[in-house]
């Protein structure tokens, strides 16, 4: 046992999710036909005719990217890429199963932290504990994360299903890998929170991961809007995937990244910057466009809002069928 006390879950109040204000309803997401904010990129067709030749050869294509890039409003677009055979793997932080789960159960997601902050409400919402059973069976069949939320979400009756994308890449049969960190997710506050079932569903989910990046020659890895998780997990798993390649004596060099973020990078994207820079220490940067393509990929940046460019790589994508 602990020499140190530790804080009592007994003692929490749970409030139910119809008491709470939300910052996002559903008429923020974006239909297909809906004008998205325009976006236009010199490298759009390049990226398009990668990923085009990734799927015609089997070549993996995964999108990495942070739950801010759900709450943009293009879950739709995400499903229809995924319907589409354009993507063939997602990988998201904590929050962004927690979003996909709101959405789909109430049609609302998001809260204001300065609001609940005050009061101590923030994050402790009853119907999103939910997730905390689905993580614990999770681990405990061996399954991954996203793949039984996924599952749970698709053979529920929550009115807003359509929305989900964890739902949608279930029934198609793409996986969805969550990759956490304790203590960052409103989940892990709550009483039902079981942080070894968590550390071994995400787990899983990082080596269904690491197995889709061992299909990386020949494809697409692009990174929406994650500033940490996307780099990192992303290094890890191609350290791994070049290991076993290696000694089979394959490589995975020709492949390409895509970076899509808000920070505006000026100069060369492709040359790493000196450690006096402020910009070495952007992850996307530093490991997603220059270390892991070094030796024979290519990679692209594209700045933009994420509810502009997600649409606009779609639309690039369906102008070569």
């Amino acid at each position: 046992m602990s020499r140190y006390e530790f804080f009592d879950r007994a003692q929490l109040e749970l409030k139910p999710l119809a008491e709470r204000a939300h910052d996002l309803r559903a008429g923020h997401w974006l239909a297909l036909d809906d004008v998205a904010p325009p976006f236009d990129h010199r490298d759009l067709p390049a990226l398009a005719a990668r990923l085009s030749g990734a799927r015609q050869a089997g070549a993996a294509r995964i999108l990495m990217m942070g739950a801010h890039v759900l709450r943009a409003g293009v879950g739709r677009h995400i499903i229809d890429l995924l319907e589409r055979g354009w993507i063939d793997h997602i990988a998201v932080n904590g929050a962004g199963a927690i979003h996909d789960y709101e959405l789909a159960r109430i049609g609302a997601t998001t809260e204001s932290v300065a609001r609940y902050i005050r009061s101590g409400e923030f994050g402790l919402w009853r119907e999103t504990g939910e997730l905390n059973e689905w993580i614990r069976e999770a681990a405990a069949e061996s399954l991954g994360l996203g793949e039984n939320v996924g599952r749970h979400i698709e053979a529920s009756d929550f009115p807003f299903k359509p929305l989900s994308v964890f739902g949608a890449a279930y029934r198609v049969g793409v996986p969805v890998t969550v990759h956490v960190g304790i203590g960052y997710d409103i989940i892990h506050e709550h009483p039902n929170c079981d942080g070894a079932a968590l550390g071994a569903a995400s787990y899983n989910d990082f080596l269904i991961f690491a197995r889709s990046v061992e299909r990386l020659e020949g494809g697409v890895m692009m990174s929406f809007g994650s500033a940490v998780m996307g780099p990192e997990v992303y290094l890890k798993a191609l350290s791994m995937a070049r290991n076993v390649a290696r000694q089979r004596g394959r490589t995975i060099r020709n492949f390409a990244t895509a970076v899509f973020d808000l920070l505006p990078i000026s100069g060369e994207i492709h040359a790493e910057l000196p450690k006096s820079d402020p910009g070495y220490y952007f992850r996307p940067y530093k490991t997603i466009l220059v270390r892991t393509v070094a030796d024979g990929g290519a990679s692209f940046y594209f700045c933009g809002d994420h509810r502009a460019t997600l649409p606009a790589l779609r639309n690039a994508l369906l102008a070569r069928t």
